[in-house]
């Protein structure tokens, strides 16, 4: 069920406000040193990379400062990304750029190698006529992709859910990887699963579970590569 704040993720006018009363810098699911092993397993720091509803989140930054030279960060807020070109002026390697992601006409097909979403596709989502949006916003992600391309997708939902939206939008290859949702900068004693180790994946994704239990408290990362055939 959403609730009437869930249903308003995908409108600007929400963004907006919630930029504005809540300036603070936010992560949504995890902080990028807790991702830098996936991102630097499967994003080359020499790529021109897109992150999408990048928010006042200070993970561009972590990625930069790990040397990575192209990070392009879009939002549908322009509280927020103003806010965010007058913080990170002088950081030449970040750009930040009003856009909605499920319009990305500006860009040119094929223009990134890769593409990180931590929460957009899940708060679009959210919203009234969800699955026609994340149909449009995963259709708008293959096209901006180069060939070989790379969309990794941070999310709450399970294979169950995510599988088959992603199959029916795009002919992906898809990898899955997972991390402890409290995941933290040191190495955890205990977690769910190795991060950097992809968690088996059959056509239904019935084997998630068989690897880690019923209702892991983890958060699912999608490795999408966009292969033309």
């Amino acid at each position: 069920m959403t609730t009437a704040g869930s249903q308003a993720y995908g409108e600007p006018w929400y963004w907006d406000n919630r930029y504005s009363n809540e300036p603070n810098p936010f992560d949504w699911y995890q902080k990028y040193p807790t991702l830098a092993p996936i991102i630097n397993l499967y994003v080359p720091r020499s790529l021109h990379i897109l992150v999408v509803g990048s928010g006042n989140s200070a993970f561009s930054e972590g990625m930069v400062d790990d040397g990575y030279t192209d990070v392009v960060n879009i939002d549908i807020s322009s509280v927020v990304i103003e806010a965010m070109q007058n913080k990170y002026s002088d950081r030449p390697h970040m750009k930040y750029i009003k856009m909605d992601v499920r319009d990305m006409s500006p860009f040119e097909s094929g223009s990134f190698g890769a593409i990180i979403d931590k929460g957009t596709l899940d708060s679009i989502l959210c919203g009234n006529n969800s699955r026609q949006h994340a149909i449009k916003m995963l259709e708008e992600v293959w096209r901006v992709l180069g060939d070989k391309g790379v969309y990794i997708l941070v999310t709450y939902g399970d294979p169950l859910y995510r599988l088959p939206l992603l199959r029916d939008s795009c002919s992906w290859t898809i990898k899955l990887h997972v991390i402890d949702k409290l995941a933290s900068e040191d190495e955890p004693d205990n977690p769910v699963w190795e991060l950097t180790k992809p968690v088996p994946l059959n056509d239904d994704g019935s084997s998630v579970d068989e690897a880690l239990g019923q209702n892991p408290d983890v958060h699912y990362i999608y490795i999408c590569t966009k292969e033309i055939k």
